[in-house]
């Protein structure tokens, strides 16, 4: 922002504005008052009398220094009697001596020798930079602002419908739902076919980061698995609220665009499906594929045969290619050329292009490299269409920070368990044990990967040592369960998913302990330890949770001995395992880290 932009007058340079101070040797930024600027000009009523001043009168540059530094003659100038009014003493005026050529020696007042600055090359070299590098940041703000503006009016946004947590939180783990439509708008995409269509959900992703930031899971939800769509209250264009009817056993892609749904309708589905509540969805089109890519110079893929795809436009030979544009929403849209030429091949396909592109924004050629980070701005805020609580580049920004923080080895992409569907070739199920399991290790914010290796093995080992011997059987296991600080609820819904899922049919609920405790603890006598190891492998037990029991073990409803696990505040839900190494182990679901390529079949 030049002198202008702060209400000088327009023949004034910025340059001149910062003065060598003779007592300091040093120069300062010295601002006299603006140059009158109309209301017109300034957008700001002024007061009737700023910037007035008497007729003849100079007004001096403020000084750092003390008031009598302040109110001395500058250096260099000259002084003048001015009549004095009746009855007053003669004051002298200040005139401003001739202009110096800038970056000369200020000349010393008449009669005073001029002193040498005691000052080092260094420190001059400071001085110059320093007075660059503020006219440079104050010009960079002044373009930053309406950069800002500018990257703010391309952001499309729509109402949630209350279907969110209301925003995301940095001290908590967030969840995003990434939908990726297959709408027809923008330019060069009406020859994909079914240009007329409102668009599905055609691509869904419900990324989980962990609230500590070392870890994220990228869960994709089939497009063609059934699922019970709920009713859907939605914001219409007048900003009435309408409320669009359920359809129960239908597409999980007719959550978005069908029957005037809004992606608040895709958001309530997967809560109802998973049972996590999304922060914020962000909705892709097939512009954003294309222009995303080509943004931060292409994304490098894979393949270990040829392809030529006349539905997707994809032809690519066999081995690595970086893709872009065109080509780039070609590789996503694939389904029919590789693995079984359904959509969870292409989901693979579309995980696997996901995972470079994330490689390719956090490497240093992105990161260094600003026109590619204005090409991204720009891309991403064009293409993409947010709830309105993250419509603003500022929280934009904040939320890419935080999952920016996750490392790529960590981020762990999976799909959401299914079956074949008997009735309906062309659909799928879910599989309900395995994808509840996977739902259940999401909201208890536990990582798919290991993400201390070195850590998790040697507590892996630790507790080899301790568990090891035989293990009793899932129905000849007794326990009471008590709630010691899990949420409410927590030992009726253990209990259940312990008779019903895993066979531990001699159970019981007592409700909630004497006191609570940070960490679940499963108490248990020596003549009990095979049990105890098996409750430990079922519920994900780690080691330290297994206590010796005190005071002689309890009695269950039949009169036989039980041990006593007692849910803590760390307890994340049923069948959630407690240790991040047996979560690692125990899903049984496709899992692929997004810091390693793999090459589509």
């Amino acid at each position: 922002m030049d002198a202008q932009g702060r209400g000088r007058a327009d023949d004034i340079d910025p340059a001149d504005q910062w003065v060598l101070n003779p007592n300091t040797g040093e120069y300062e930024l010295r601002l006299g008052p603006s140059a009158p600027q109309s209301a017109m000009q300034s957008g700001v009523p002024r007061p009737r009398n700023a910037g007035r001043r008497a007729p003849g009168a100079r007004t001096a540059a403020p000084h750092a220094g003390s008031a009598q530094a302040a109110a001395a003659p500058a250096a260099g100038s000259r002084t003048r009697s001015a009549p004095a009014a009746p009855g007053t003493r003669e004051m002298p005026e200040v005139v401003p001596g001739p202009r110096r050529r800038r970056g000369a020696p200020a000349e010393p007042p008449p009669g005073r020798r001029r002193t040498k600055q005691k000052k080092s090359k260094g420190r001059k070299v400071l001085v110059w930079t320093g007075g660059s590098l503020a006219f440079l940041l104050v010009g960079v703000s002044a373009a930053g602002y309406l950069y800002y503006q500018h990257l703010n009016d391309n952001i499309t946004a729509v109402s949630d419908d209350g279907a969110g947590t209301g925003g995301f939180s940095k001290d908590e783990a967030i969840n995003i739902l990434v939908i990726g439509t297959d709408k027809r708008s923008g330019k060069g995409n009406t020859g994909y076919g079914d240009n007329g269509s409102v668009g599905h959900a055609d691509t869904t992703i419900l990324l989980h980061v962990s609230k500590d930031r070392t870890n994220a899971t990228a869960m994709s939800i089939p497009r063609d698995m059934i699922v019970d769509i709920p009713d859907c209250p939605t914001t219409q264009e007048d900003g009435s609220t309408k409320n669009i009817g359920g359809t129960a056993s239908t597409r999980f892609n007719e959550s978005l665009g069908q029957e005037g749904r809004t992606p608040s309708c895709t958001m309530r589905t997967v809560k109802e499906l998973t049972g996590i509540t999304p922060d914020h969805f962000m909705v892709a089109d097939f512009n954003a594929v294309k222009t995303l890519s080509t943004a931060v110079g292409g994304v490098e893929v894979c393949l270990e045969k040829d392809i030529n795809d006349s539905k997707s436009h994809l032809n690519l030979t066999a081995g690595k290619h970086t893709i872009m544009g065109d080509d780039a929403l070609a590789f996503v849209r694939t389904r029919y050329s590789v693995g079984l030429g359904s959509d969870l091949s292409r989901i693979e396909l579309q995980q696997q292009f996901l995972s470079s592109l994330m490689r390719q924004v956090k490497s240093d050629d992105t990161l260094t490299n600003p026109k590619k980070l204005l090409a991204l701005a720009e891309a991403g805020t064009k293409a993409l269409t947010v709830d309105e609580k993250i419509a603003d580049i500022k929280k934009l920004a904040s939320l890419a920070q935080e999952i920016g923080r996750v490392n790529t080895k960590n981020l762990t992409f999976t799909t959401v368990p299914v079956d074949d569907n008997p009735d309906d070739a062309a659909t799928v199920l879910m599989n309900e044990t395995k994808a509840e399991k996977l739902f259940r290790t999401v909201r208890g914010d536990v990582s798919l990967t290991e993400v201390k290796k070195k850590e998790a093995a040697a507590a892996k080992e630790k507790e080899a040592a301790k568990l090891k011997g035989t293990r009793a059987e899932a129905s000849e296991v007794r326990v009471n369960i008590y709630n010691g600080g899990a949420e409410s609820g927590s030992a009726s819904e253990t209990l259940t998913w312990l008779q019903n899922e895993e066979g531990v049919t001699k159970s019981s609920q007592l409700g909630n302990a004497e006191k609570d405790l940070a960490k679940t603890t499963l108490a248990y006598d020596p003549d009990q330890a095979d049990q105890a190891r098996k409750l430990a492998d079922l519920m994900g037990l780690s080691a330290s949770a297994l206590k010796p029991a005190e005071g002689g073990s309890e009695t269950n409803s039949q009169g036989l001995p039980a041990m006593v696990l007692t849910l803590g505040k760390d307890f994340a839900g049923a069948g959630v395992p407690l240790s991040g190494a047996a979560a690692a182990t125990d899903l049984d679901v496709q899992k692929a880290t997004a810091d390693k390529q793999v090459c589509a079949s």
